[in-house]
């Protein structure tokens, strides 16, 4: 385990980490999944407490909060959805945006955990439940190989995988996941999915806060 981290914030009320692929938020089951964000955070500050997750394969932004309170805070207003977070995500296929001037479209698809196959989850319309994902496009990068696109994602709603899922059920799995790609990635490529920025208050002052992690890929 690294014995330490360095967060983007650090404040008698929370913490902000920039989470790298590969690294899960909280233990796993296991010896070998004892490693994580959660532990190594709490190896500094006794009193931080989870909020919100990444999945292990995707990098970027996670809020941890320091103290309960702080955690009732924080968690309520992800609950009540004023918590803003952008995604970058680079997507197999040429995706067109059908709003003009590159508007956010909406991928609005009920998701249900797939008991069977845990921990994948699955469009179901009958007994999902109801959520919404905005993406719009993003300009390429240098380097970016033909045949993929690169978007800029907004999670509405929080179901557990929802980008990765929403993304395959339109035809366009994100580049490198193990879950949901329609082929088996390169077993040395991440999945291509940033968790880029962060809007929140202050779980305490009320001030409005703007987190930044660029993206790694």
């Amino acid at each position: 385990m690294t014995s330490s981290l360095t967060p983007l914030h650090v404040d008698p009320w929370l913490l902000v980490f920039d989470k790298p692929a590969g690294l899960l938020c909280v233990p796993g089951r296991g010896p070998d999944k004892q490693d994580c964000l959660s532990a190594r955070a709490q190896a500094q500050w006794p009193d931080a407490l989870i909020v919100h997750r990444l999945d292990m394969a995707t990098s970027g932004l996670v809020l941890m909060a320091r103290g309960i309170e702080a955690q009732r805070a924080l968690s309520l207003a992800f609950e009540q959805r004023r918590v803003h977070k952008r995604y970058t995500a680079v997507v197999s296929g040429a995706l067109a945006n059908p709003e003009p001037d590159n508007g956010w479209s909406t991928i609005n698809l009920p998701l249900l955990l797939d008991w069977q196959n845990r921990p994948r989850s699955i469009v179901c319309h009958e007994h999902g439940k109801p959520s919404l994902t905005r993406w719009r496009l993003e300009s390429p990068k240098d380097g970016d190989p033909g045949g993929r696109t690169r978007l800029a994602l907004e999670p509405v709603t929080g179901r557990s995988h929802q980008l990765r899922v929403h993304l395959q059920a339109i035809g366009h799995p994100i580049v490198g996941d193990p879950l949901y790609a329609a082929a088996p990635p390169d077993p040395s490529q991440r999945m291509l999915l940033h968790a880029q920025a962060l809007n929140c208050n202050h779980p305490h002052s009320g001030e409005a806060l703007h987190f930044v992690a660029p993206c790694p890929f």
